[in-house]
């Protein structure tokens, strides 16, 4: 199996090497930071462009996770549109896209600062979710215990090997995760910024996303030594 379990707060769960996460027990698919719309909103506000497909790749790589777990309930944990207008606005074809692959399931919008409104599609829409003692929401609350959250698009740099892997990537403490951006074209923060070294434990780890998931220790320093796959953790 590609996939990497860790244990958080007593419930099991595995980081997809997608950058999904899945926890069997709930039946429950977790990923954050979708931004559908990116294309569309950079064109609108500053003239650049982006590859028309990236909706298209991301949607595509959502419909595949959502079938290989059999999802009865998928929640994105925010940002899952790139602004307000961006979800107004989806093409109808990805609309129907984005649509069927909701149709049957248990659907969570959790607003991110980049849609903080409901958006037209269906599905429940709330600040926060709490799941059997875990919390889930956009944007991690450093004083949290036993939470899930996106929103900082964390990305993992080392070498490994001789060779230097750039991903994104899953991080996990004892206290919480953070997801890595699921949607495709969405840059990331490398996990050495301050921003997210001071939020994460001293033994937490990252696990890079890819063809497998790659558990590391966190990297704290931009020129992290060689570092060997990480063992099996378990934390709470």
């Amino acid at each position: 199996m590609n996939s990497f379990t860790v244990t958080l707060s007593d419930h099991r769960l595995e980081a997809r090497p997608s950058g999904a996460l899945w926890w069997p027990q709930q039946e429950t698919l977790i990923l954050s930071d979708l931004h559908l719309g990116k294309p569309a909103r950079i064109a609108r506000r500053s003239g650049a462009t982006l590859p028309p497909y990236a909706d298209a790749e991301t949607l595509d790589r959502l419909e595949r996770e959502v079938a290989i777990t059999g999802a009865a309930r998928v929640v994105s944990l925010g940002d899952g549109f790139d602004d307000d207008r961006a979800a107004r606005d989806l093409p109808g074809h990805t609309r129907t896209a984005l649509e069927q692959i909701m149709s049957g399931r248990d659907w969570v919008w959790i607003r991110g600062n980049h849609d903080p409104a409901p958006p037209p599609f269906g599905g429940t829409c709330t600040h926060e979710l709490e799941i059997e003692g875990m919390v889930l929401r956009h944007i991690a609350d450093p004083a949290a215990c036993g939470e899930i959250s996106g929103h900082y698009h964390p990305k993992a740099r080392l070498s490994l090997r001789g060779t230097r892997l750039s991903r994104p990537a899953f991080l996990i403490d004892r206290a919480r995760m953070i997801l890595p951006a699921f949607g495709a074209y969405t840059g990331g923060l490398d996990c050495c910024d301050p921003a997210l070294t001071t939020l994460m434990q001293a033994d937490a780890i990252a696990i890079l996303t890819g063809e497998k998931a790659l558990p590391v220790p966190m990297p704290r320093h931009p020129l992290a030594p060689q570092l060997s796959p990480s063992p099996p953790r378990r934390f709470g």
